[in-house]
């Protein structure tokens, strides 16, 4: 059993808290917030047996072992490096960083402290990942012509979603989800990455449209937005087929049609607690044998999402005053 504690206790930190509270291989240990009766409020609700009013004294606890960053985007690297140099294991919510130097920075800390670091990108855990490899591998849809990948929810009163400061926007939030659509599914170095976005008064991407032209010839068009619920559909279209996996951000089922248009399969995903506890499971299996990252969510995969990321933000000059 491991023992798990959160950093920062906002609504995510409910989510995950909600798929601990069901998982016998964790303890809920700690929480920790800047407010010591948000995080007493937050512990009693989830059944965590200590709350710290700040994150310096939980790091400070040595039975701490796994700590869930859950703080903003602008505010992983700090509270990363934190529990890094505090010699806890690390789940860091997506995005990892705001930029890629920050995430090197962080990989080779944790390297050096010898701790787990490892990105929460829930999509590359759960068990809808494998099956859609399990298909493509098959050869039931043939070669891999193009991919079609959209998320999109209307979240644009989410206070923290519009400020430049925080590291707001739509890429990080919901953006990240089709460029890892593309990533897991085709396997090979990219040639080219267009970008355009429709920007906030306060300088953040209310909506984005992202192409990868990868060097084997497969083409990703991507789309996000915070202004408006989307179908949240991912596509990848063969020469023999197609594959639409039903909600790329938590995948609901997955339908195969031939060539002609004509379903021919129907794959049902397993039932979930919420969808976070595969994310911690990993973990538990990583500290358990000692490894340094998760191998459904590498170190070098995080890499190359964040410096995606950089490119995509470079060509619409949009920078984070936190960088």
């Amino acid at each position: 059993m491991v023992k798990f504690a959160i950093l920062a206790a906002g609504g995510i930190a409910a989510k995950m808290s909600q798929a601990v509270s069901q998982l016998p291989e964790i303890q809920r240990y700690a929480v920790a917030s800047r407010s010591y009766e948000r995080a007493e409020a937050f512990a009693k609700e989830w059944g965590y047996e200590k709350a710290y009013g700040s994150y310096e004294a939980m790091l400070a606890d040595p039975e701490v072992e796994l700590v869930y960053v859950a703080s903003p985007h602008s505010h992983h690297y700090e509270h990363a490096k934190m529990c890094i140099l505090a010699g806890k294991h690390v789940l860091v919510e997506k995005a990892f960083t705001v930029n890629a130097n920050q995430a090197k920075e962080l990989i080779e800390l944790a390297k050096e402290h010898k701790v787990l670091l490892t990105e929460a990108m829930w999509t590359r855990f759960m068990p809808a990942r494998q099956m859609v490899d399990d298909l493509v591998a098959s050869g039931i849809i043939g070669n891999i012509m193009t991919i079609t990948a959209n998320l999109g929810y209307d979240i644009k009163q989410k206070e923290r979603l519009l400020k430049p400061e925080l590291a707001g926007g739509a890429l990080l939030d919901v953006g990240v989800y089709p460029i890892q659509f593309a990533l897991m599914t085709v396997h090979s170095s990219l040639r080219k990455i267009s970008a355009d976005a429709v920007f906030s008064p306060e300088g953040v991407d209310y909506a984005n449209s992202i192409t990868l032209t990868f060097e084997n010839g497969v083409l990703a068009v991507l789309h996000s937005t915070m202004l408006s619920l989307t179908d949240r559909e991912g596509i990848i279209y063969g020469d023999n087929g197609s594959i639409h996996v039903h909600n790329i951000n938590n995948c609901e089922g997955i339908t195969v049609y031939d060539k002609a248009g004509f379903k021919i399969k129907e794959v049902t995903v397993p039932p979930q607690i919420n969808g976070y506890e595969y994310e911690v499971l990993a973990c538990v299996e990583a500290i358990h044998n000692g490894d340094l990252e998760c191998s459904q969510m590498s170190h070098e995969d995080t890499l190359r999402g964040m410096e995606i990321l950089d490119e995509i933000r470079s060509q619409w000059g949009m920078k984070y005053p936190c960088e």
